[in-house]
Formats: C-alpha cells, structure tokens, sequence
C-alpha cells in the first residue's frame, strides 16, 4: 500500500470521535477495510460488543496452528480544551511531516500500522501463517474490551501479542509496565452546626488521618524494580463537606497506585485494609474503601525469543539500537497476560510523547517504516 493510502487510513480514524465510547465506528471502518476479502477460508471477521455502540473487532487472517496477535485500542481520550488545539482535533491536518488528531500518537497510529500490515499482506496473498488482530474498547478507562476478549478467550494460545502503542517513534520495546490500584476512602460524620461542632462527627478530620497515614504506608514499599522503578502513589481527589457553617457529614478520597511486580496487588490492598480497620477503632471512625479496576503489573523477559526477534529485525532497519524498557502506564497487556498458555507480550509503536496532549501528533515517516517493520517481523517470525 502506499504511503498516500496509509495516511488515507489513518486520517479516517482519526475523524472518528471515539473518546472513551462510541467505539463501534471506529470497528466498523477496520472491518469494512477486511470485508473485500470476507469470502475467503482464511479471513475471519468478528465484533464482540461490550455495551451499545461499544464493539470490539476480531480480525484473524492466514491459515497454520501458531497464532502471532496484533492488538490496539479503539478508544481516545478527550480532546480537553479546543482552545490549545491548532487544529480540529478529529480532522487530520497535516504540517511539517506530522500528522495531527486526537489519539493519532494513542494510539490510532499504531492501530492503523497494524491493520494496513495485515491488508498488504492479504493484497499479496502471502501470508506467513495466521495473525489475529484483537481492537478492544475502553483500554482508557480501564481494559474492559481486552479483559472481554480475554475472558471469551480470543487471546488463548497465542504464541506471542505485539501492543502497538507508542515507544518513542519505535525506537524503544516495552515488556513489562506497572499496575494500577485506584482507589476510594469515604469518611462518614455526622452534621452540627459549625458553633457547636462538638455535637458532630467531621467527617473531613478523619479522612485527614487516613491520608497523612497512607502516605508513609505506602513508602515502606520501597523496592526498585530495575526497569519500571518503583512503585508510586499519588493522593489525586479530595473532596467534602457540605457547607461552611456545619460540621462535614461526608468526605471522599480517591488515590491511584502503580504497583511493580516485587509487590502483587493483593499485599498493598491488606495493607490498605489493615490501616482502615485500624483506624476504624477510634471512637466514631467510619471509613471505607473500595478498589476500582486493579490492574497487576506485568513481568516481561528480555531474553524471550518474540524480544530477541524484534532487536534483530529492527537493527536492519534502524540506525540506533532499541532500548528495552517498562511501561509506567497501564495497557491491555495488564489484561491479556492472564490469557492462557505461555507467551510474550511486547509493546512497540509509533508515536511519540505528545499523548493525551493538545496537538497531538505522529511523524508520517515513523508511521509507515513502522508498517515496513511489522510485515518483516511476521515474515521472519517462525508462525
């Protein structure tokens, strides 16, 4: 395909405006790009849908027992302020060799190479083995559609997933990333009026307690991954109160933790729940906390042969060496890694650090070199 017909793509999924929803169209465009080749043995088309207006697509094409996967996320975040933007944000524009768009860099740009990869290779009828694209829904607001396919088994078996999200215009391999613990504490009070606040319960002084606490607790996780680092917590929400003249009946706490693979999630959730049992011991405590779609942090091997595949092929292709790091960011490999059967999951894209950012943008060049790098990897990967 050239390069014309790429950017063509990609700009068509870029005007598609689907900020954490509204996935569907962006699956139906993929699928229609499949569909000239639908009456084909060796073509399988699926949507999986999550919710309404919300599907995931299934793309498997070629023939043979091993199954190499390819996935990205159909998702965007927001746009934020359109003020900051120097251009509609879903209509593609390009200037200066970049193509700019909400979530062309997270990551439509990787998704798109990854599709194109897989028409070529149908246009030329040269398959080398069988592919499966997995495109999942809400990868931004916390994996649902991977953690769907997963549990429905689509990524069973497979025998290594490349993740297309961005590395630094390809020039890094990410295989392993952190989790994610995001969490709520409520504090319950009971109101008075604020001349009187002997009568009540603050329900905001208790929450205060739990957060200076917290914070220590969390330092004592204080081992060092060698490539994620260590694990972080930020206190991101803090909430409460009902007015000035009364006593604060109600106070909320969010807070988000990435974990590394030294401390599993469960160890942090017993420490977190020790510390509200505790505290919940002092005289009209009433605290609470809930976890909102943990994620564990995924271990990766340098030396597994999807990794050493991947710096020989890229070696031919570029000037400097990849560098092989570990994603501080959750991702649909968070999900994918309970897939049965042992394989790798590797994150390597297009794009750059202009994620999530007004302005968003991908190098054209990146771009279509990183669709010439898929299709030599397939070729020399042994499916």
């Amino acid at each position: 395909m050239d390069k014309e017909k790429q950017i063509e793509i990609l700009a068509n999924l870029i005007a598609i405006d689907s900020v954490d929803d509204n996935e569907a169209k962006v699956a139906n465009y993929i699928a229609s790009l499949f569909e000239p080749y639908n009456d084909r043995e060796d073509v399988d088309i699926q949507r999986v849908t999550y919710a309404p207006n919300r599907d995931n697509l299934v793309v498997t094409i070629g023939t043979g027992e091993k199954i190499l996967g390819f996935s990205g996320h159909e998702d965007v975040v927001s746009q934020g302020d359109l003020s900051a933007w120097n251009s509609d944000p879903f209509k593609a524009e390009i200037k200066d060799n970049k193509l700019f768009g909400r979530g062309v860099t997270d990551m439509k740009g990787g998704l798109a190479a990854l599709v194109i990869t897989m028409l070529d290779f149908l246009a030329e009828d040269a398959i080398p083995g069988k592919i499966r694209l997995l495109a999942t829904v809400g990868e931004e607001t916390g994996e649902y559609g991977a953690a769907q396919l997963t549990k429905a088994g689509y990524a069973d078996e497979l025998d290594g997933l490349i993740i297309a999200e961005p590395t630094n215009e390809m020039k890094e391999i990410g295989i392993s990333s952190k989790g994610v613990i995001d969490y709520v504490v409520t504090s319950i009070g009971k109101g008075a009026h604020s001349s009187k606040p002997e009568d009540g319960i603050n329900a905001i002084d208790h929450l205060i307690n739990f957060a200076n606490e917290v914070k220590p607790l969390m330092e004592n996780f204080d081992k060092t991954d060698p490539i994620l680092g260590k694990l972080t917590h930020v206190q991101s929400v803090f909430h409460g109160g009902e007015q000035i003249n009364s006593v604060p009946v109600k106070a909320i706490m969010k807070g988000n933790i990435r974990t590394i693979p030294a401390y599993p999630n469960q160890l942090v959730f017993s420490a977190l729940n020790h510390l509200i049992d505790n505290l919940n011991q002092k005289p009209d405590y009433n605290l609470s906390i809930e976890y909102i779609f943990p994620e564990e942090a995924m271990s990766g091997d340098s030396n597994a042969s999807l990794v050493r595949l991947i710096k020989n092929v890229h070696k031919n292709m570029y000037p400097d060496p990849i560098k092989v790091v570990g994603q501080t960011s959750a991702s649909d490999a968070s999900e994918f890694s309970h897939a049965k059967g042992n394989f790798s999951i590797v994150q390597i894209g297009p794009g750059n650090n202009s994620e999530h950012q007004s302005n968003e943008n991908i190098d054209i060049d990146v771009f279509s070199k990183s669709i010439a790098f898929y299709k030599r990897f397939v070729d020399l990967n042994d499916l």
